[in-house]
């Protein structure tokens, strides 16, 4: 009896991160890296998305939630001679993050710059780090 010691294509096929795999790379329905970063006077959101501009983003806040979505179809053609090739692409995302109440909810601002949408969240002044101080005792 012979055995051999490679794994068989369905093992390949049905591995743990074969739906996902196929799905987010092919698909498009990764989502992308965040960053969010504390300041001394506000927290920032920064969301990877290379390929996007800042027309395929949406940020909505409703109550205290900001959500972050974008969705991007791309279409490519190509032909050479008697053949063409037609491929379809669908990209989307969605990140919702609950604010603190203790931000300027009417301040938030985003801009969009090589890939990278930083969304700015100003903090209130009760909020804010404040340096420490010397206290005098009496």
């Amino acid at each position: 009896m012979l055995r051999f010691n490679r794994p068989a294509l369905a093992d390949d096929f049905f591995r743990n991160n074969f739906l996902s795999d196929l799905f987010e790379s092919e698909a498009g329905y990764s989502n992308p890296a965040v960053n969010i970063i504390e300041g001394k006077e506000s927290f920032s959101i920064e969301v990877a998305a290379p390929g996007l501009d800042k027309n395929d983003f949406q940020i909505n806040l409703e109550r205290n939630v900001l959500t972050i979505s974008s969705e991007k179809e791309t279409e490519k053609e190509e032909k050479d001679g008697k053949y063409m090739r037609r491929e379809f692409s669908y990209s989307t995302f969605k990140r919702s993050f609950t604010l603190p109440e203790t931000v300027e909810y009417e301040k938030i601002v985003a801009s969009h710059k090589n890939g990278i949408l930083t969304v700015t969240i100003p903090k209130r002044d009760e909020a804010k780090i404040k340096p420490a101080r010397q206290i005098d005792i009496s």
